[in-house]
């Protein structure tokens, strides 16, 4: 009487191993926790004339969110922090960490040197920053190696600060628009604002005494033909006794002349008002500060953002309490990035 062969013990055996393997991995795993890492990165063009004897070279921190994957690419945000703050007062004030798990963001974190500016702002008044040089450069080249060391993606890159961190952004977004996606402008200022930094004062209480539309055309006739368009969104307070509104005013006109947009084409002039927009929104949440929002489109997409948060001084808007340089009442700064970059330039 003849029998079926059985099967070989060894095939059995990969049978019960795949079946395992598949097991596991249905089961939940537990999730990397997020951290924070240093790194420090410099730029051949990242001298500072106004501290011409520091070196063109920056420290950073940067928050890898909860169950970061080198395998999933990332998008960046980038934030800058103002004056007389550190990366990590920028960090707990705005709550970036918890947001950046709940996202699955990147985030950078630059930090000024003390030797560079001894209140700890970005010398966004200084001319070689303003020409694309300086601390612009060594933004743009913490980005690079940001973006290489961890996996982010290069098309999903925002830049972002407050106050002179703000300024810098503004210089990243328009000399760089190869390596930003997109700027994000709390209480900041026009790249070229100041034309000397004995100004810079003046400048940040009555507007820009700088050429800014000239700034714009220059930065795009840099990028050449094959310049991107680099959406912006600014918030600003009408109560801020810091920056004036000029200086908002004149960075969104910038932004406009630099993406072409026709709202743009006349040039700033002190005391100017923001050009009619081409789409307005006012709205509040609960008991929280109003907002008044005007948008600028092209191709349907909103391509610049003004923000005027009603009673917000020179603080972020919807920051922690216990924080310089932040107002709980208003509507969450992040809110109004993420809603801006989902239409404009998705962060995800």
């Amino acid at each position: 009487m003849s029998m079926a062969p059985s099967k070989p013990p060894g095939v059995m055996r990969r049978l019960w191993l795949r079946a395992k393997a598949m097991f596991r991995r249905a089961e939940p795993r537990e999730l990397a926790p997020g951290r924070f890492e240093r790194g420090s990165t410099a730029a051949s063009t990242g001298a500072v004339s106004t501290a011409p004897l520091v070196a063109p070279r920056r420290e950073y921190l940067v928050y890898v969110p909860k169950g970061h994957d080198r395998g999933r690419r990332l998008s960046l945000v980038v934030l800058c922090h103002g004056c007389r703050q550190t990366p990590e007062d920028l960090a707990g004030l705005t709550g970036i960490a918890e947001r950046a798990d709940r996202e699955g963001w990147l985030v950078l974190l630059p930090r000024q040197a003390p030797a560079a500016n001894p209140w700890q702002c970005w010398n966004w008044f200084d001319a070689n920053t303003a020409r694309g040089a300086g601390e612009a450069a060594i933004g743009a080249a913490q980005i690079v190696e940001v973006r290489r060391r961890f996996g982010a993606r290069r098309e999903r890159v925002w830049i972002g600060g407050l106050s002179a961190g703000a300024a810098l952004a503004a210089a990243v977004g328009l000399w760089y628009p190869r390596l930003v996606r997109g700027v994000f402008a709390h209480s900041g200022l026009a790249c070229g604002a100041a034309a000397s930094p004995r100004t810079a004062l003046d400048v940040m209480r009555n507007g820009p005494d700088g050429d800014v539309a000239g700034a714009a055309d220059r930065a795009r006739a840099a990028v050449g033909a094959r310049a991107l368009s680099v959406p912006l969104l600014v918030v600003t307070g009408d109560n801020d006794n810091v920056v004036g509104p000029g200086n908002h005013i004149a960075l969104a006109r910038q932004y406009l002349r630099f993406n072409g947009h026709p709202a743009g084409i006349d040039g700033y002039t002190r005391g100017d008002a923001l050009p009619a927009p081409d789409a307005t929104a006012r709205e509040g949440v609960g008991g929280r500060h109003r907002l008044h929002a005007s948008d600028w489109l092209a191709d349907g997409r909103p391509l610049v953002r003004h923000v005027a948060v009603e009673a917000l001084g020179h603080a972020w808007s919807g920051g922690r309490a216990d924080f310089n340089f932040s107002d709980p009442l208003g509507p969450d700064a992040l809110d109004l990035l993420s809603s801006f970059a989902s239409v404009a330039a998705p962060l995800r």
